[in-house]
């Protein structure tokens, strides 16, 4: 009888710690179904745009091209947020869209000078600075130990960029005097066989010659006007679609007190191995959009014909708002814009202008394609397909409108968006982020604007969203818009839209692209 009863009393015990190994399971699901969710989808970082690993990334420098390989290095500092300076990270590719990452290149803080800030490295061929042949060697601002002026060093690496050395604790290039003096851009002139260097120095660009990368000579200088203090500077040949050479020069650059971008200001014009003169005194401008900095360009390495086309880059940032973004919740704060390729365009009356596109090798991204062939739209029309990481083309046709376009990364109530189209009473086309996340608290930055004559009555558009960003490309491309953008995980609408008449839109092609990471 005792024997029977403990053997109801083990079973009694056994259901209740089932039972309540059910109840705390089922509690601890409850309480997991409300907390965030930290998988791919839910995540900040960007699908198909480079990303810093961890911590923090600004400036580009200007990838070079060795055995099939583009090698890239940027500025990094591990220790963000806590300050502490940057030092050049690498990353190389074979396509420009994946990224391996090399660890750092060339560190901070092991001589007395500061950290090394932006400047520009080279393959040095022909063994001109007596490193060998094929060795690199970047020319770096570093704030030297002399009262933190801003001058020239040296660093080689002999093993392809993986570790780079300093050549001395003294710079190349000292400070002549001036507040600003930094960002050096480094190229070959094959018609003097010597290497050319374009400096930021405040308001003007410096040009210094050199035949062994170690000994440099002042030649000339740039100066521009009314776009503010101007960095990373960038120089380099291009042939235009009628066949002609020229010459362009490129700065960062700030025209916002004559109503231009905080981007990449550029000329074209003749160099003639001393100075640079350019075909009109007025810049152009490379992006509208407010994060669109420290741009660069290089050459395709696998062309033949150099001259043909580049490929640019910048940080997408803006040193207004640099800090405020929701990817520090996941420890890091960096991206770069899509590498585009761009190419230099006639348009008459010595006019020419750098015309940009998406690289090619984005298309293989694609993880599959919603076409419409044409829809009529007057007042405003949501289609059938949500989207958040895509590239979306477009033409549009009106007849008499106000404004027209898109509404992107849209909310299931449609007060979320981002607004992306044509005013065509102002003659302007616009990217307008008011009506989502985005990282200006101070609301001045909210809605890029560039000139657009609206009498064409026709716009194609190619726009890319990817998690935190939008790239807006205008008919050829002569106008482009690169914003961020932190919308709301779940704001995946489309919507087409007409105001003060009817507006149709042809071919639409909206490819949802895959993940690099």
């Amino acid at each position: 009888m005792d024997k029977i009863v403990f053997k109801k009393k083990e079973y009694k015990l056994l259901g209740l710690l089932i039972f309540g190994l059910f109840i705390t399971g089922l509690l601890v699901y409850l309480v997991k179904s409300t907390l965030p969710v930290k998988d791919e989808e839910q995540s900040y970082r960007a699908n198909y745009h480079f990303t810093v690993p961890d911590k923090w990334k600004n400036d580009p420098q200007r990838p070079i091209y060795i055995d099939g390989e583009y090698h890239y290095f940027y500025l990094y500092n591990g220790d963000y947020p806590d300050g502490n300076g940057t030092e050049w990270r690498h990353s190389t590719s074979e396509d420009l869209v994946h990224w391996s990452d090399q660890g750092i290149a060339i560190p901070k803080y092991t001589n007395d000078n500061g950290d090394p800030w932006s400047g520009s490295v080279v393959v040095d061929k022909e063994n001109t600075a007596g490193f060998g042949k094929g060795a690199l060697v970047a020319i770096v601002t570093q704030p030297s130990k002399d009262g933190g002026k801003q001058e020239q060093f040296l660093w080689y690496s002999t093993d392809n960029g993986k570790t780079f050395t300093s050549y001395s604790d003294d710079p190349i290039i000292s400070n002549p005097g001036t507040k600003d003096f930094r960002d050096p851009k480094i190229i070959w002139d094959d018609r003097d066989q010597k290497w050319v260097m374009a400096m930021a120095e405040g308001t003007k660009i410096g040009f210094y010659k050199s035949h062994n990368l170690k000994d440099w000579q002042y030649m000339s200088s740039f100066v521009t006007k009314n776009i503010g203090l101007v960095e990373c500077p960038d120089l380099y040949l291009l042939r235009a679609d009628d066949g002609n050479l020229k010459w362009v020069l490129g700065v960062s650059a700030n025209g916002q007190s004559n109503g231009k971008p905080n981007t990449y200001a550029y000329w074209t014009g003749s160099f003639d191995g001393t100075e640079f003169f350019p075909d009109h005194n007025e810049p152009q401008w490379l992006d509208y959009g407010f994060d669109w900095y420290g741009g660069v360009t290089f050459e395709d390495g696998a062309e033949s014909d150099k001259y043909n086309k580049r490929y640019a880059l910048a940080w997408m940032n803006n040193w207004a708002y640099a800090d405020n973004t929701p990817t520090l919740q996941e420890d890091f704060n960096g991206m770069d814009s899509i590498v585009r390729q761009i190419e230099l365009k006639h348009e008459g009356d010595n006019l020419y202008y750098l015309s940009s596109q998406s690289i090619e090798a984005l298309k293989e991204l694609t993880s599959s394609t919603d076409s419409y062939e044409q829809i009529e739209v007057n007042g405003s029309e949501t289609l059938d397909v949500k989207g958040d990481v895509y590239q979306l083309e477009a033409d549009i046709n009106w007849s008499d409108i106000n404004n027209v376009g898109l509404r992107l990364r849209e909310s299931a109530d449609q007060t979320r968006h981002i607004d992306v189209g044509i005013f065509a009473e102002e003659n302007y086309s616009y990217v307008n982020r008011t009506f989502t996340e985005h990282p200006d608290d101070s609301n001045q930055y909210i809605k890029s604007i560039a000139p657009y004559d609206a009498s064409k009555k026709h716009v194609h558009l190619k726009i890319l969203i990817d998690k935190t960003s939008i790239e807006v490309f205008v008919d050829d491309g002569r106008i482009v818009h690169s914003n961020l953008v932190f919308p709301e995980f779940d704001d995946k609408g489309i919507s087409l839209f007409s105001e003060g008449g009817t507006a149709v839109f042809n071919n639409i092609k909206i490819k949802h692209l895959g993940s690099i990471n």
